[in-house]
């Protein structure tokens, strides 16, 4: 595993319980770093934060208060949040669009693009402040190409990339840089929420014919972090195994 220059530096990792934000944090950790994992799960959130080796913080992305008070508790201990890591995300039902149930398509763009929008609002206003900071949101190949069978999840991600580069442009002129990342599938504990046709769908469509891995992309995530990660802004990096080339 190669290095990253993460030394002295504080992180947020929302979602960090498992999956994409568990591979982050210990990525992040491994390179020096301090995170602070924010998760809904309390029980599983400080089972992770104790094996990683970091800390942890109640928060229901979705509710404005809670992201608020998750803000002021992580600045309160840690006096900084120098990058911010959106992973927390669910991929509602695998289904048409004319048979979508209306509450799950709320309930994905709850989490998916209006607890991102709430995280990146009030943690942008302390890096603002400290005139420097890093925001990386996971969005996904899916709201590049739109899947079949999952609108809702393919529509909330292609927000979110969206939300990056209009977030990217408001900062330019500062030390804040805002990326997203647009992972093919990557098989995580989030595969429990799709069928197993859906997995099968996806998994034909990666070139090189396998799932990306969680430390993949941690990897890429890792360096978007740091301070080398400075002209680039708005940007939006692959990891696709091939399926997205543009």
């Amino acid at each position: 595993m190669n290095q990253l220059d993460f030394q002295g530096r504080q992180a947020v990792v929302t979602g960090g319980a498992a999956g994409l934000g568990y591979a982050i944090a210990q990525r992040l950790v491994a390179s020096g770093g301090g995170v602070t994992l924010w998760d809904r799960d309390p029980v599983n959130g400080r089972e992770a934060a104790e094996r990683i080796g970091c800390s942890f913080v109640q928060v229901d992305v979705t509710d404005e208060t809670s992201v608020r008070d998750a803000v002021a508790s992580t600045l309160r201990r840690v006096q900084r949040i120098d990058a911010l890591v959106n992973s927390a995300g669910i991929t509602g039902p695998n289904t048409k669009v004319w048979d979508y149930p209306l509450d799950a398509w709320k309930q994905v763009f709850d989490v998916n693009v209006h607890g991102l929008f709430l995280c990146c609002r009030e943690v942008a206003q302390a890096m603002r402040a400290a005139n420097y900071g890093r925001i990386v949101n996971i969005a996904s190949v899916a709201g590049k190409d739109g899947n079949p069978n999952a609108s809702a999840y393919s529509a909330s991600k292609a927000a979110v990339i969206a939300l990056t580069k209009s977030l990217g442009k408001e900062l330019a002129d500062t030390g804040v840089r805002v990326n997203c990342v647009t992972p093919a599938a990557v098989k995580t504990a989030i595969f429990d929420q799709m069928t197993e046709a859906h997995i099968q769908f996806m998994l034909s469509k990666i070139p090189m014919g396998r799932f990306g891995t969680p430390e993949e992309v941690a990897a890429l995530v890792g360096w978007l972090c740091t301070e080398e990660c400075s002209f680039s802004t708005g940007a939006v990096f692959d990891l696709s195994g091939g399926r997205s080339t543009y």
